[in-house]
């Protein structure tokens, strides 16, 4: 079974930004307070960076994308990797996770619709952040 699908990617998007935004922690206290989540730049950046892929790949032929951008795929999935282990606060990590993105980036297997699939997926992450409120 696929991680997103053409017909469910938008609202499985919308699902993951809510479920971030209502993310709470327990204080000593006993109160809880919210988890912030990813920043919009952050996130845009991930964005800009399947950008430049959704952008070589929208003339293509369907089917089987060339090497250069299969390479430019899996270095992707390095980049969000090592972006979500950069983050000291674990916001990113939060974030890939839970939109499932490295499980998303795995099952393009090279494929045009399955990439342009995977960069929607992401433009929504991006519009429903900034719907409900992602800041800086």
């Amino acid at each position: 079974m696929r991680t997103i699908d053409q017909n469910h990617y938008v609202d499985q998007a919308e699902q993951v930004i809510r479920t971030l935004q209502s993310r709470t922690r327990e204080r000593r206290d006993g109160t809880s307070v919210p988890v912030p989540m990813v920043t919009t730049s952050k996130i845009r950046n991930l964005l800009a960076m399947t950008s430049d892929i959704y952008n070589e790949t929208l003339g293509l032929p369907q089917g089987p994308l060339p090497e250069r951008l299969r390479s430019r795929i899996e270095y992707l999935r390095v980049r969000f990797i090592y972006e979500a282990g950069k983050d000291p606060e674990g916001r990113v990590r939060d974030f890939v996770t839970e939109a499932k993105i490295l499980d998303i980036l795995k099952e393009i297997q090279g494929d045009k619709d399955n990439f342009l699939l995977f960069a929607h997926y992401m433009e929504a992450l991006v519009a429903f952040h900034k719907f409900y409120g992602g800041r800086d």
